[in-house]
């Protein structure tokens, strides 16, 4: 097989199709991506929440009995 030392427009056109396609599939994937980690800041902050309380409470369990 030999390769061509040219390109013809319509291979140059074709290539940019596959180009711009692949951009757009990443951009998508990143997109999905950012959204992955906004919900897993939301957890975390709900974890965080959640224990606080927990803490809070157990500390007004501890010093109501004393």
């Amino acid at each position: 097989m030999r390769l061509r030392s040219t390109w013809t427009d319509s291979r140059l056109d074709d290539l940019n199709g596959r180009v711009t396609e692949i951009s757009n599939r990443l951009d998508g994937l990143s997109n999905r991506v950012d959204g992955l980690q906004h919900t897993m800041v939301h957890g975390f902050i709900a974890l965080m929440a959640a224990l606080i309380t927990g803490f809070i409470g157990l500390a007004g369990l501890i010093v109501t009995q004393l």
